[in-house]
């Protein structure tokens, strides 16, 4: 079982730590395109901040964003189940796991990333800013940059097992799974009898799907499997296909 998740855009900044290094990276075979993006990024956060912040999509509030990338190479690094942070992360609390579940999310959890592609929850990585859907000079999009690779690594991190693909449309377009090994979740909620999605209900639920998962001992094999799972964790489930609809009420 391989899951897969969006990335945050706030990230916390580590206080100490080593520098980057892409060797130590899980998935070694996006490291020469790491590298290229990483000496880019560098470039582009070097230059003018006017041109910087509007490459990178960054706001006059996030000024700050470009000399921390300016510099990454020599920025402490952390877990990158710590530098993440958002309501998905809140809610899944990686770091919190008992032993046995944590290194299972070491094992079976892959984090994408604009910058490195994907990283395993133990990759040690700095705050950065440089999301899927940035454009960059020379290179075009960040996307783009990553579909040649991305889609091998998936392949070979879940080894003939089930994919669940909880990437965000930014990140899905990086590359998918195997399609007859892949679901997808879609979370809805329902509020007197009408079903909507909301953005803070399906990043909280999904969270809480990934800790539920892997807190238990279910490793399922196939998008029937994960429906039965989630069923058993409490969850209400409906099936399209590959694609899986857990409906809430509240989170």
């Amino acid at each position: 079982m391989l899951i897969l998740l969006p990335p945050s855009e706030g990230k916390t900044r580590p206080e100490s730590g080593p520098p980057l290094d892409l060797a130590a990276l899980d998935f070694p075979e996006l490291t020469a395109t790491r590298e290229l993006l990483l000496r880019t990024l560098l470039r582009v956060s070097s230059g003018s901040p006017r041109r910087a912040a509007e490459v990178l999509g960054l706001g006059p509030t996030q000024a700050s964003a470009l000399a921390v990338n300016a510099a990454l190479v020599d920025e402490p690094t952390a877990r990158a189940d710590r530098v993440f942070t958002g309501v998905l992360f809140e809610a899944a609390d990686l770091t919190t796991l008992d032993p046995a579940a944590r290194a299972r999310a070491d094992a079976s959890v892959a984090i994408a990333s604009g910058l490195f592609g994907l990283v395993r929850p133990g990759d040690l990585i700095p705050a950065y800013r440089l999301a899927g859907n940035v454009t960059l000079p020379r290179l075009g999009t960040v996307a783009s940059r990553w579909k040649p690779t991305v889609p091998k690594a998936i392949e070979r991190a879940a080894d003939g097992g089930l994919v669940i693909d909880l990437r965000s449309g930014t990140y899905a377009a990086f590359g998918a799974g195997p399609a007859d090994r892949t679901a997808s979740i879609r979370v809805l909620q329902e509020r007197d009898g009408r079903r909507s999605v909301v953005s803070h209900f399906n990043k909280a639920t999904k969270g809480r799907i990934v800790r539920a998962l892997l807190s238990s001992d279910l490793v399922p094999t196939g998008v029937g499997d994960l429906a039965d799972a989630l069923t058993t964790l409490g969850w209400t489930v409906e099936r399209d296909g590959s694609r899986l609809d857990v409906v809430v009420a509240e989170v």
